[in-house]
């Protein structure tokens, strides 16, 4: 009955516990065991602020390093079910570890992650309890973010700041600064941000559902010269001559230049009308310089 009980008090968990006895290193709290020899310590250098016996004290559950369940008054600042950028402090192969605010970091397993995260680097997430009653992080966020966000009040050609915080096969989903959800499609993105990565993107089209679509590419006139400039590279590595044309599918277009069919179709115009490139049969040819 007394080992049942004691599995009540876990690391990783909030509990408000009485403060049974003193002593030079700190207060003893009550394990509710009813073996004193149970007393979970709250160190004086982890007192938030001065406790007297009989208090209950509020107090975050970790294990010290030789294992021992210990307790702190510095407890996480999220409270579960809240979401917030938090940075990485640790990263093994079964997950993570973040800054939550309280004496330890809070466990995110793999299946919460999104993408290969590093130390130091700032994402969003989710405080919860798991099934073991420990509390834990995951970047499944959407839910949340999606309830705290606000239609967007902004203009096409807008630039604005802001986290991305998932992706999916069609592109990356960014949370911006004023609160409005953005969404940015594969073809709009010429290198690829990691997910808690914040970028500044530009509004390309506002969306009945208060939503944005933004894009990192440069405007049409700049976008067309790289986009041209891309083409040509492929035309020079491929000796002068490609299977692409203004034929070719919008599935192959994205799968070998990242641009849009449209976009393409635009940079072989621009290419064609300069006298730079010819097109015959299906094929794009590079024109000899006279």
């Amino acid at each position: 009955m007394e080992n049942n009980e004691m599995i009540k008090l876990k690391p990783s968990t909030v509990e408000t516990l009485k403060v049974v006895r003193a002593s030079e290193m700190g207060a003893f709290l009550d394990a509710m065991t009813g073996n004193t020899s149970d007393d979970i310590l709250l160190h004086k250098t982890q007192q938030t602020s001065s406790v007297e016996i009989g208090d209950e004290v509020e107090v975050f559950l970790y294990l010290d390093p030789k294992g021992r369940l210990t307790a702190s008054m510095r407890t996480p600042k999220m409270r579960e079910g809240q979401i917030a950028r938090v940075k990485i402090i640790n990263v093994s192969k079964d997950g993570a570890f973040v800054d939550v605010g309280a004496e330890r970091g809070i466990f995110m397993p793999y299946a919460g992650m999104r993408g290969k995260l590093q130390i130091g680097e700032v994402v969003w997430a989710k405080l919860y309890t798991d099934k073991s009653g420990r509390l834990a992080v995951t970047m499944e966020v959407e839910d949340e973010l999606r309830r705290a966000s606000k239609p967007a009040e902004v203009n096409i050609g807008d630039m604005v700041h802001g986290t991305v915080y998932n992706y999916t096969d069609q592109g990356a989903f960014i949370f911006t600064d004023e609160r409005n959800i953005a969404f940015m499609d594969n073809c709009e993105i010429p290198v690829r941000p990691k997910v808690g990565q914040e970028i500044t993107a530009r509004v390309t089209f506002l969306r009945e559902d208060g939503r944005i679509n933004v894009s990192l590419r440069p405007i049409k006139e700049k976008a067309i010269s790289v986009d041209a400039e891309i083409i040509l590279n492929l035309l020079n590595d491929r000796d002068g001559k490609m299977p692409y044309s203004d034929t070719t599918s919008p599935e192959v277009i994205k799968e070998k230049f990242n641009i849009s069919k449209a976009a393409f179709k635009r940079a072989i115009g621009s290419l064609i009308k300069s006298g730079k490139i010819e097109q015959r049969d299906g094929w794009t040819y590079l024109k000899d310089e006279q």
